[in-house]
């Protein structure tokens, strides 16, 4: 059985920045191992890490699929072991990647204004980086 998450231990994150939209209190489903690898990155990077998306709902997820955003039938968000992190320009985007990259991640995922990172491997192929 996975921990649950100690938010106490990850001092750049609370858990309602990571909320599905249509449920409260849903950040809590992030799980402890991806979010100790996201502190790592976070304070590896230096820069402020600014979540547009976490866990979600199927509802959610569905909705967004609805609306032609692209999504995976098996995304690593509906488990808590994934999240998209806003970027500015190039340079930010640079020291995301790599301190993601330092922190242990193998899968992510590269677009225009965001940066999807997880840590779900069971079934999919890791190293692997695409572009959105």
């Amino acid at each position: 059985m996975k921990q649950p998450t100690d938010w106490d231990e990850l001092p750049n994150f609370q858990s309602s920045e990571f909320d599905s939209p249509d449920l409260p209190n849903s950040g809590e489903n992030m799980q402890r191992e991806f979010m100790q690898m996201l502190q790592a990155a976070r304070t590896i990077a230096g820069v402020p890490f600014k979540i547009s998306s976490g866990y979600r709902t199927q509802a959610h997820h569905d909705s967004l699929t609805r609306r032609g955003y692209p999504t995976a039938k098996r995304s690593a968000h509906l488990k808590g072991q994934a999240a998209d992190i806003l970027v500015s320009n190039s340079v930010q985007r640079a020291q995301i990647v790599s301190a993601l990259m330092q922190a242990g991640f193998h899968r992510l995922g590269l677009a225009d204004r965001f940066i999807h990172c997880d840590n779900d491997e069971e079934n999919k192929p890791a190293p692997c980086i695409w572009l959105y």
